[in-house]
């Protein structure tokens, strides 16, 4: 088997584990006796849950049937993520968790995790409280306070040990699957990238929804073919792409049906953002280390206050390294944080003269052929120099 066609299967695979929120791997590790440990944010420290013994996987689900069920819980003016995955939890497509845990990432985050324990009995529920403000110890302090209570309470709740020898495991595994989704990364920068994004959405879904030392080993073996393929040519237009918690396998294809190759992206919990940091394992006070990395070592988002700036030079500095035409910034509507985002980061691609176009997409896509209109459009308006 060639190197393109082998990639293609374990690509297949992985977009295999993302379309479901309950996959094939999940089910051959609880027929083995494994607890999973549901995620509602990045800002969770999958390292603490693994080191218990325990399988974090992240809450998704692309096949969410409707938000009936959560109409009596939430309201038009929270967003669709959060009515999406109440609904799904209430039908039970998430009774395969053992617990979930959740973060104050946002008002209607933190109001997903409370109505979810209160009136679904998820088994375990834990909210931790992660700091608003970013740029010295104090708020490390705090949120390394944070991340030993959640501990403990693990380890009481489930009757199990977090170790010293177990943490460092884990941040190890943890540390080296980053490694390698970067080294994907970089690889997006070439003339002709190994993979489209939507590929590397998939790869980066997988990595929260099976078992870690199984995606680590498919990961290793998928850079290494990635190092040596031919790449991708028939596009006409290198874009990247800024926004939240997008994670629509289907809305990243039609973006890229007009010729628009996504060759970088600053996204959340399932883009460039989560992979880019490294956990020390230096030191007596590893969870410390940890609260420091999730705070303060990995690109920062909307959500920590007085981090603008930076966010953004992040962005340029992505769209520099994989050589972009132009920036597409997608968001969910009724999200506060990012949608204050979106007209000021359209203010300053005004001020630089930057190409940038604007897409909306509920939690649910649901407006393929608008979608690839826009992208159509905007992909002459940059390719014909007419921005």
């Amino acid at each position: 088997m060639g190197n393109d066609a082998r990639i293609r299967e374990i690509v297949d695979e992985m977009r295999r584990m993302a379309d479901e929120p309950l996959n094939e791997k999940l089910i051959a590790y609880k027929n083995q006796g494994g607890k999973i440990i549901g995620t509602l944010y990045n800002q969770v420290p999958e390292e603490i849950i693994y080191a218990a013994g325990m399988l974090p996987v992240r809450m998704r689900d692309q096949k969410a049937a409707g938000t009936e069920g959560a109409s009596g819980r939430f309201t038009n003016v929270n967003c669709s993520l959060v009515k999406y995955l109440y609904d799904s939890a209430s039908k039970g497509r998430f009774d395969f968790v053992d617990g979930i845990v959740g973060t104050n990432a946002c008002d209607h985050a933190r109001k997903l995790e409370e109505n979810w324990a209160s009136e679904l009995d998820p088994g375990y529920a834990y909210l931790i409280c992660f700091p608003k403000r970013y740029g010295d110890d104090l708020q490390v302090d705090h949120l390394a306070g944070e991340y030993k209570k959640f501990a403990k309470d693990l380890e009481e709740h489930f009757d199990v040990a977090i170790t010293e020898e177990g943490l460092q495991k884990a941040i190890a595994l943890f540390n080296e699957i980053r490694s390698l989704q970067m080294s994907l990364a970089q690889l997006r920068a070439r003339k002709n990238p190994p993979l489209s994004g939507t590929d590397m959405m998939a790869v980066m879904i997988a990595g929260t929804c099976m078992p870690r030392d199984e995606y680590r080993d498919l990961l290793r073996e998928l850079v290494t073919l990635a190092e040596e393929a031919d790449g991708i040519d028939d596009y006409q237009a290198r874009v990247v792409v800024y926004g939240g918690e997008i994670d629509s396998l289907d809305f990243m294809e039609a973006v890229e049906s007009q010729g628009a190759l996504i060759v970088g992206d600053s996204l959340g919990g399932f883009g460039r953002r989560s992979a880019d940091m490294q956990v020390s394992l230096e030191g007596d006070d590893l969870i410390r280390n940890l609260a420091q990395a999730y705070l303060h070592g990995r690109p920062t988002e909307p959500r920590l206050h007085g981090t603008r700036a930076d966010r953004w030079a992040y962005l340029e500095a992505v769209a520099e390294e994989v050589g972009a035409d132009g920036y597409i910034q997608v968001h969910i509507p009724v999200c506060d944080l990012w949608s204050y985002e979106r007209i000021m980061f359209d203010t300053e691609a005004e001020k630089k003269n930057l190409a940038c176009l604007d897409l909306d997409t509920e939690y649910i896509f649901a407006t393929p052929g608008q979608t690839r209109t826009r992208v159509q459009a905007f992909v002459e308006q940059i390719t014909e120099g007419g921005r």
